[in-house]
């Protein structure tokens, strides 16, 4: 019986198909060293903090000769250090020789999470970088917007962005005074410190509706305005804050112990700072009186009178002082804030970025559409570039915005202070006591958050 189907032997030969026999795509020797290099800084190991002498184990007898360390992490001491900081330091007995921070634990991804997100979206963004300080985070934010759209933002919001950053301001130093004086013994400082800045949060709240990562500022101004019983809330804040200063001072200033443990430790000079782009009350306190809002005015800083804080030893002490007294100035800020705030709009009346007001909703279809559309598919921005920087509590915080005339930018780069400052604990403990080191950390006052965005 005979068919037209033929036979398997009389199918042509199919091609083979083997993985194995295709040859790869030639490499360039960059391209091989570049994967070399990366392969090799992201491996575990590139992480290891190699001994530079013959390594003691633990769990024996201390050796009597000289010049043998030993590799240690330290924690967890410090908040910073509970997980999301590793802070390793080589050892020669109780001496600290060499100390590297491995950073890199929150995975958090900010910056390119910012390039996902439209304009309107991206304070909920960076607020939580430095979560001490969110108001810092969106002030440097919404201002880099703003000079892409160059508007000009009401003169009653100036105002309302200086009061509040200088009040979180407040909120940061008293944490780190609550902070520090408890790694270092002090443990009634973690009370009064927390007691005053529960205060300060309680005010933010209100004004806000959060206690931290608040949206507040956006580009064009502010969510809400003031309430209507805003001053007397503030006077009295400031009455609490200062007189808790007036008690830390009594507290710690003169405490035999509190100067033992601080006073010439961790020392830091002007020059290793710069070289090393340290900014904030660490710079400060090695008698570089360098501050943005006094030597780079933004807001509304050179209409108030206030004094940079600084001192010329550059040790764990003076950084401590530098931030105390910086709340007393933040204090008279605020105050000339209450009494010169103007009246007036508290965000921009430009329709293209700013919402229509929460009652015309209910009202206008077109208002429904507005605010629906500004929220959803956001502004667009025209194209170009910028970069703007302010004074946070920790250093100049700077935001690099990059614009293809989008919703969106398509780069965004935060320059967090806290990532720089971490780079002062290597000079800073050399040969130091391990104990010095918890010290150390803790007047660098780092938030991790902002370094590992």
């Amino acid at each position: 019986m005979s068919t037209d189907t033929p036979s398997d032997d009389m199918l042509p030969d199919e091609p083979m198909i083997d993985s194995d026999v295709i040859a790869p795509a030639p490499v360039s020797e960059w391209e091989a060293e570049e994967q070399e290099r990366l392969e090799r800084q992201t491996a575990e190991p590139a992480q290891e903090l190699t001994v530079e002498q013959e390594l003691v184990l633990t769990g024996g007898p201390w050796p009597e000769r000289d010049g043998e360390t030993m590799i240690i992490n330290m924690g967890p001491q410090h908040p910073s250090t509970h997980g999301v900081l590793r802070l390793m330091l080589e050892l020669d007995g109780e001496e600290i020789v060499r100390a590297k921070p491995v950073i890199g634990y929150l995975h958090t991804g900010m910056e390119k999470t910012g390039e996902e997100l439209t304009y309107v979206q991206g304070a909920t963004n960076v607020t939580r970088m430095d979560y001490a300080s969110p108001l810092s985070n969106e002030l440097v934010y919404s201002t880099a917007v703003e000079q892409l759209l160059e508007i000009e933002v009401p003169e009653r919001a100036v105002w309302i962005r200086m009061l509040m950053c200088e009040l979180n301001r407040m909120s940061s130093h008293l944490l780190f005074q609550a902070t520090n004086g408890m790694d270092l013994g002090a443990v009634s400082m973690m009370v009064y410190g927390w007691r005053e800045r529960e205060e300060v949060l309680r005010f933010l709240e209100k004004v806000t509706g959060l206690r931290m990562n608040h949206n507040y500022i956006r580009p064009g101004g502010v969510a809400v305005d003031l309430p209507p019983d805003w001053a007397d809330d503030v006077l009295a804040l400031c009455e609490v804050v200062e007189e808790g200063v007036r008690e830390y001072e009594t507290i710690l200033n003169e405490n035999p112990i509190w100067l033992e443990r601080t006073v010439g430790v961790g020392t830091i000079t002007t020059d290793e700072c710069l070289a090393l782009g340290i900014t904030g009350p660490i710079l400060r306190s090695t008698g570089y009186p360098w501050d943005l809002r006094k030597t780079m005015p933004y807001l509304a800083y050179d209409q108030v009178d206030f004094d940079v804080i600084y001192t010329e030893n550059g040790d764990v002490f003076d950084r401590y002082r530098i931030r105390l007294y910086e709340i007393l100035e933040s204090i008279r800020i605020v105050r000339q804030c209450v009494k010169l705030m103007p009246l007036g709009d508290y965000r921009s009346q430009d329709r293209k970025i700013t919402p229509p007001p929460r009652a015309r909703i209910d009202e206008s279809m077109e208002a429904l559409i507005h605010h629906f559309k500004i929220f959803t598919e956001g502004f667009r921005v025209p194209a170009g570039e910028t970069y703007a920087a302010v004074e946070s509590p920790r250093g100049e915080i700077g935001c690099y915005l990059v614009s293809d005339g989008g919703p969106k930018p398509v780069r965004m780069h935060v320059r967090g202070p806290s990532f720089y400052n971490l780079q002062s604990l290597a000079p800073m403990v050399l040969g130091e006591m391990v104990a010095d080191g918890v010290a150390v950390i803790s007047s660098v006052d780092p938030i991790m958050g902002e370094v590992d965005r």
